[in-house]
């Protein structure tokens, strides 16, 4: 049986809001569409591509393209295919009649004349098939809530924080915790928030979660409606990059001034992650 271990990767991963950005992106071009064909060109991504996918899908009708965390489920009657975008996936629609390019490592032809794309130059993404329930797969049934749902409410991180020594950042960064609070909206959230990246998990208080989680929800939402954060590798579904980056408070400023006090940001290393914050501003 294969077993399925997202690790961490350095640099920059598309986060919650670039996946959420792409889901709204390609669904109304796939929701209620026929597959006809399934090109696989390189089947060697982080897993394997399964050749089952040429048969199984084809054919099929995708019903709904849902998100969990940074993952995106396309389903359909026979089952679920699983994709994560890694580090530089990207999903496109085109015409049928586009011209694969370099790294264009699968095709989903759709009886509504577009193709469906998946490009990856560094082939750390995933394109999975689940023929059971995808939620239960290895990769998803162990996650946290979503950050945007009723669930995550502001008694959930300090409850689950209170045998947790480590570090605040890290602590919110761990899917089983949230899903979908990477290392640009987890420095983001903390600054907002004012607490330093480096407390304590079990050592914030509840009001201070509560205002954390406050702080989460609304730069996410912030940033999905701006249409995620773009850097180096990820574009948009349409090829247009995301303005958020525009935006960010921190992440990426680091030496540059505080914009509540001027002083200037400093940078750290926080399980290798680019963690920057204000020493004035955070506590």
């Amino acid at each position: 049986m294969m077993e399925y271990f997202i690790q961490r990767e350095g640099t920059h991963l598309p986060e919650l809001p670039e996946v959420e950005t792409t889901c709204r992106g390609i669904e109304p071009h796939l929701v209620g569409v026929r597959v006809l064909k399934v090109v696989i060109r390189q089947p060697k991504l982080r897993w394997p591509v399964p050749m089952a996918l040429k048969v199984e899908l084809s054919g099929e009708v995708i019903s709904s393209i849902k998100r969990r965390g940074k993952y995106l489920i396309f389903h359909s009657r026979l089952g679920s295919l699983i994709s994560h975008l890694g580090m530089s996936g990207s999903f496109r629609i085109l015409s049928n009649s586009a011209a694969p390019k370099k790294h264009d490592h699968v095709d989903f032809i759709l009886e509504n004349g577009k193709t469906l794309r998946y490009n990856d130059p560094r082939r750390f993404g995933c394109i999975l098939w689940e023929k059971g329930d995808a939620y239960q797969h290895p990769l998803l049934s162990g996650l946290g809530p979503e950050p945007l749902s009723a669930e995550f409410n502001k008694d959930v991180l300090f409850k689950k924080s209170r045998n947790r020594k480590t570090s605040v950042k890290t602590f919110i960064m761990d899917s089983k915790t949230v899903v979908g609070v990477g290392n640009i909206y987890a420095n983001e959230a903390l600054f907002s928030a004012g607490i330093h990246p480096k407390r304590l998990a079990n050592r914030v208080s509840k009001k201070r979660y509560v205002t954390l989680t406050h702080s989460i929800k609304q730069i996410l939402l912030r940033a999905v409606s701006m249409g995620g954060t773009t850097l180096r590798d990820f574009t948009n579904e349409d090829g247009k990059p995301g303005y958020f980056s525009q935006s960010l408070q921190v992440y990426g400023r680091a030496r540059k001034p505080c914009i509540h006090c001027a002083t200037t940001l400093k940078e750290i290393r926080i399980n290798q992650r680019s963690t920057v914050y204000c020493s004035k501003c955070q506590n």
